[in-house]
């Protein structure tokens, strides 16, 4: 792979999910890049620290949350790193429609490595089994959803995990890719993840190109001549007994997640998988997943930076969201 934009290209990755992203190499002052966060979890949450796992644990609560056992999710941010603002914004709207909720880090926090790279995907399951241990959670009603590379980590997660409830991506891929790792400008030469101590293969990169932007180093996807490479990194959908939901912008400029979503469909429904429903928005593009943002909220002229119109994506994540909520209900709450 040739990157002819080190810079571009770190900023480009860096916007997967939030915006919220350490540069580390890079100077923040010259680039106006906040550090990695690693928000509290306030008052309406806990702090877990508890060997591999370190998060923001969220118990259900909402006018109907009652005393349980509830439904949960486990949820994982981005290539932004640690616990970053979006997915928190995600936790707290889920835990207000009574879902428990396990925001966990798996890079970027204290005790674990700064790159995303060789994330193990053994720690997702202790993220799953620890939440299925706690008190009021149903562990029979089990969901995981993430976004970006947090997406590509819950299909991962879906596939080796037949007690999953229901799965939701946001912005997903249909194949595993490289990691990211601020220190070498946001570029890696390792897999993203591993698997019982091996590397999960990945789809190789295509060319930077100056005009297409950041996306073009993920068109290999699309590439017909490319099929065997992106068979072998392909994420075994099949293998999930989960129903999936996706949730992408076909205005994106980050990488093509919604020919990505439409793949992942596919494949399900070609091997007999789990049933795939990809919600898909013209004008909306990298930040088109997540709660509503209201217009006096400092992060909606943004929404609009990674693809879309600022309005398209925010009428998006109106029409989405609810959905996400119903869709998780009929899998979790109504069964």
């Amino acid at each position: 792979m040739r990157w002819k934009n080190a810079v571009m290209v770190t900023v480009g990755i860096a916007a997967l999910l939030g915006g919220a992203a350490l540069f580390k190499g890079l100077a923040p002052d010259r680039y106006g890049l906040p550090e990695i966060e690693v928000l509290a979890p306030g008052v309406t949450g806990k702090r877990i620290a508890q060997e591999e796992l370190f998060g923001n644990y969220f118990r259900a609560q909402g006018p109907d949350a009652g005393p349980g056992p509830h439904p949960a999710v486990l949820l994982l941010g981005g290539s932004e790193g640690g616990l970053g603002g979006g997915a928190h914004q995600m936790a707290l709207a889920l835990q207000k429609e009574g879902f428990a909720v396990f925001h966990l880090a798996y890079f970027g926090a204290p005790g674990q490595t700064d790159a995303l790279e060789g994330i193990r995907l053994e720690l997702f399951d202790k993220g799953l089994d620890w939440l299925k241990m706690q008190p009021g959670v149903d562990p029979a009603r089990i969901a995981v959803m993430g976004a970006s590379k947090g997406a590509e980590a819950a299909l991962l997660v879906a596939a080796r995990r037949p007690d999953l409830t229901a799965v939701v991506a946001g912005m997903p891929t249909s194949v595993a890719w490289n990691g990211v790792n601020w220190a070498s400008g946001g570029q890696s030469e390792r897999a993203s993840w591993t698997a019982n101590g091996k590397e999960v293969p990945t789809m190789p990169f295509g060319e930077w190109d100056q005009a297409d932007g950041i996306i073009s180093v993920y068109r290999t996807i699309e590439d017909p001549s490319r099929q065997a490479e992106a068979e072998r990194a392909a994420i075994p959908i099949e293998r999930a007994r989960a129903e999936v939901l996706l949730v992408c912008g076909e205005a994106e400029t980050m990488w093509p997640a919604c020919p990505m979503s439409q793949q992942v469909a596919v494949r399900s429904k070609a091997r007999s998988g789990p049933s795939v429903t990809v919600l898909s928005y013209k004008d909306a593009g990298h930040f088109v997943f997540g709660p509503p943002v209201a217009r006096d909220h400092h992060f909606y002229l943004r929404l609009g930076e990674y693809g879309g119109s600022v309005e398209g994506n925010a009428a998006a994540r109106v029409d989405s969201w609810p959905r996400v909520i119903a869709f998780l209900r009929r899998a979790m709450v109504d069964t």
